[in-house]
């Protein structure tokens, strides 16, 4: 058996044991992941300024925000340069949600199972990650026995 059939044989398993199973009803609406993602990418803006990049009508984005704003995950703030516009920005809590949103893997799961490992594996486990991945941006060209058709 190779390294490679080892990893391949090994991933699904590690998938299973780690992936996150939070349930729908954890789950943001695509709506709302999208005007999270937006502010965290460009700052706090304005509901208008949101609405046009996300091509909604403002009434539809300010329903999303109104909605996250309830969830405690985005916040209204005065615009500093103009006092009377109201920007929104992502609180802590929505900061936070976005990140485990974005996450496939259970942090939780993968910190206990990281805990029972002793250091020297922990690091070589890591290292060994880093160093596959590495190499997976190094070589993007296919083999030449590919076919596509």
């Amino acid at each position: 058996m190779t390294a490679a059939d080892a990893f391949c044989d090994a991933f699904p398993a590690t998938y299973l044991a780690f992936h996150r199973r939070d349930g729908r009803r954890n789950e943001l609406t695509n709506a709302s992941r999208a005007v999270l993602q937006h502010l965290a990418q460009t700052g706090p803006v304005s509901i208008g300024e949101a609405a046009l990049h996300l091509d909604r009508a403002q009434s539809v984005v300010s329903e999303i925000v109104a909605q996250l704003e309830g969830h405690g995950l985005l916040e209204r703030e005065a615009d500093p340069d103009n006092r009377r516009r109201t920007l929104v920005w992502l609180t802590r809590a929505g900061l936070e949600r976005l990140r485990t949103d974005a996450d496939v893997l259970d942090r939780e799961l993968v910190a206990a199972a990281m805990a029972e490992l002793d250091e020297d594996t922990r690091r070589g486990l890591l290292d060994g990650l880093e160093a596959l991945l590495a190499a997976s941006t190094q070589r993007r060209t296919p083999p030449k026995e590919r076919i596509d058709r």
